[in-house]
């Protein structure tokens, strides 16, 4: 017999968690759309040119590439921004600028498994293409903020920083430093030392102060001051000279999101990258955007509790209890659902009246219907609250004003 499981790092969702996913997904698409922003979908797989070199060493590591039976080299989708990259490039008579785009799809990297990390993931993007104005920076971040409120979050920090603090040093010094919050000052320079950055452990911590002293730069204080006039709280976001954010591809703003009170990373991060269309395009086109950890935004929202009570689906279970009553129950059910009640049927009309209420307890199904021979003798129904355990008999006329 075969042994029924998945891939290390690939999970399935039952219902219960689906619906939370759900609820994740249709809130943040709520808030994108408030915005102006419109949904994008691409192929799970890419030609591995277009993906390749775009992440840094690390991220050619963990992409999952292979050839497949057409002989072509294939990689599957590793992030939404290279994607985004190469569909602006080709159809930007289409699509008219600026192009405003989210974009909620799985992507894969072969990393190992932890806290909050896994194989294959739901990404969440938001970005804005072919506005270089600190205002279109400033709108991303405050997109990105008015997601996290709309979930719940009230306690969140945004940090900010501007690539152009960077100018001058290694790549490699970069994506040390971008380890800081992570390992630790006294970790980072050690690091610094092994990887040959610094000689000393003096030089060391002198690259480190030098970048930790560093002020905002002009194009920072932009986007601060519009960040107030977009509605942001100044108290909500600050600027951090030592974010880093590893991806070769960003060229100014950088910044992540993190919860108070979640312990396992940031749940957001995003930047401004304006060379990386015009690896595409023969031009560079400016663009800025961000995206959401899905499976760490579930675990915070899961671990503060900020999920409602009730996302159960199917609002009614109406049950049946024999042939002939069958008629009047899918007469009932077909009512319901054409006033917009997500409606059950019981699939079982020999099934005890208990059975059928233990199901409906079971799936969390909020109300169920009872229609017996004596209910459509008198054209009425009973009522069941599972949640209040009360019931009441009511016309079938008024039934569905009553479960509205």
């Amino acid at each position: 017999m075969m042994k029924p499981q998945t891939l290390k790092g690939f999970r399935d969702f039952l219902p219960k968690e689906a619906r939370k996913r759900q609820y994740v997904v249709d809130t943040l698409k709520q808030v994108f759309e408030s915005y102006g922003f419109e949904p994008l979908e691409t192929p799970a797989l890419e030609y591995e040119e277009v993906l390749l070199g775009k992440y840094g060493e690390e991220g050619d590591k963990l992409m999952y590439r292979f050839v497949d039976n057409g002989k072509r080299r294939v990689a599957l989708r590793y992030d939404q921004t290279v994607p985004l990259a190469r569909v602006v490039s080709k159809y930007t008579s289409i699509l008219g600028m600026p192009f405003k785009r989210y974009q909620i799809q799985p992507v894969w990297r072969a990393e190992n498994t932890q806290k909050g990390r896994f194989r294959e993931f739901l990404q969440c993007d938001a970005d804005i293409v072919g506005s270089s104005s600190p205002l279109s920076d400033a709108e991303t971040i405050a997109v990105a903020a008015k997601a996290i409120e709309k979930l719940g979050f009230t306690k969140y920090k945004i940090i900010i920083n501007d690539r152009a603090v960077f100018a001058d040093i290694s790549k490699k010094t970069i994506t040390i430093i971008d380890k800081l919050k992570k390992i630790g000052r006294e970790k980072v320079i050690e690091e610094l030392l092994s990887k040959g950055v610094a000689k000393t452990p003096d030089e060391a911590a002198s690259i480190l102060s030098s970048i930790d002293g560093k002020k905002p730069t002009e194009r920072i204080n932009e986007i601060f001051s519009s960040l107030e006039k977009l509605g942001v709280e100044p108290q909500k976001y600050e600027f951090s000279p030592t974010l880093a954010r590893g991806l070769d591809y960003y060229t100014g703003l950088i910044f992540e999101i993190e919860i108070d009170d979640y312990t396992a990373g940031s749940v957001c991060g995003g930047g401004r990258y304006d060379k990386l269309i015009g690896m595409f395009a023969g031009r560079d086109i400016p663009a800025v955007g961000f995206a959401f950890g899905f499976d760490r935004l579930m675990e915070a929202m899961d671990e503060l509790q900020l999920f409602p009570d009730d996302l159960q689906t199917t609002k009614v279970l109406v049950t049946v209890f024999s042939p002939e009553l069958l008629e009047k129950t899918l007469e009932i059910s077909s009512q319901l659902r054409s006033n917009n009640i997500n409606t059950e049927i019981y699939l079982n009309e020999n099934a005890s009246l208990e059975k059928q209420l233990k199901y409906a307890d079971q799936k969390g199904i909020p109300y169920v219907v009872i229609i017996g021979s004596e209910e459509v003798k008198n054209n009425t129904v009973t009522i069941k609250n599972l949640k209040t355990r009360e019931q009441k008999q009511v016309t079938v006329e008024k039934l569905p004003s009553e479960l509205i």
